[in-house]
């Protein structure tokens, strides 16, 4: 077992997303506790949160509408960008998608991503690094939550318009995050997704599913 593996084992628990009991996910229960613990394993500090230990609200949205609607995915390859803990990968193969790829840049994401798999009885790969702008083969780009910063975002939507103009199709699970697309969105669905309160500032998120357009 790799230091990240044991890391993830040793400072999460396994536990069901609530608007997605069907997929068990290794989750920490407070993000504090979890960030001091990564910058002492890590023997840094002023690292980024560790984001990959959380169910986010615009994942568990797009994860839900998977699998209701696994016509989406069943036969496709699936790329999953930003995984974090791999919850939309998992959905897609739990769907029956060909093959699906989890990338995230964050070792400890991609510990986490492995053992989730492992415990759902599913096979994702990983791509380890930063895929914006490179030349993707997936047939469906899933993507949760991304939108939260200025700079990643504009990345984003700009490489995410070139794979939908290529054909792909791009759906993004986003509860209003303030850098989200402007123009270009087709909603699809909306859920209330249940959020802890050391994350989110409310206990309950509206949360659209949307497709961009090239």
């Amino acid at each position: 077992m790799s230091s990240e593996s044991a890391f993830v084992r040793a400072n999460t628990a396994r536990a069901c997303p609530p608007l997605v009991p069907e997929i068990e996910l290794y989750l920490a229960t407070e993000v504090t506790p979890l960030w001091h613990a990564t910058e002492a394993s890590l023997e840094r500090s002023q690292l980024p949160p560790p984001y990959w230990a959380f169910a986010w609200a615009g994942g568990q949205a797009l994860a839900r509408h998977i699998l209701d609607h696994p016509e989406l995915v069943r036969g496709k390859t699936v790329l999953d960008f930003g995984a974090g803990s791999g919850l939309l990968a998992i959905a897609a193969m739990k769907s029956s998608a060909s093959h699906a790829t989890a990338a995230e840049i964050d070792g400890f994401a991609v510990a986490a991503i492995a053992l989730n798999a492992e415990a759902n009885a599913v096979v994702v790969a990983v791509e380890n690094g930063d895929i914006i702008g490179a030349p993707c083969a997936a047939s469906i780009i899933l993507v949760g939550d991304m939108c939260y910063e200025r700079p990643l975002a504009e990345r984003l939507t700009a490489w995410l318009r070139e794979l939908a103009q290529g054909g792909a199709t791009v759906l993004l699970g986003d509860p209003g995050r303030t850098y989200l697309p402007k123009e270009g969105l087709v909603e699809i669905a909306r859920y209330d997704v249940p959020t802890p309160l050391d994350l989110e500032d409310r206990t309950m998120r509206e949360t659209l599913v949307w497709q961009l357009r090239p």
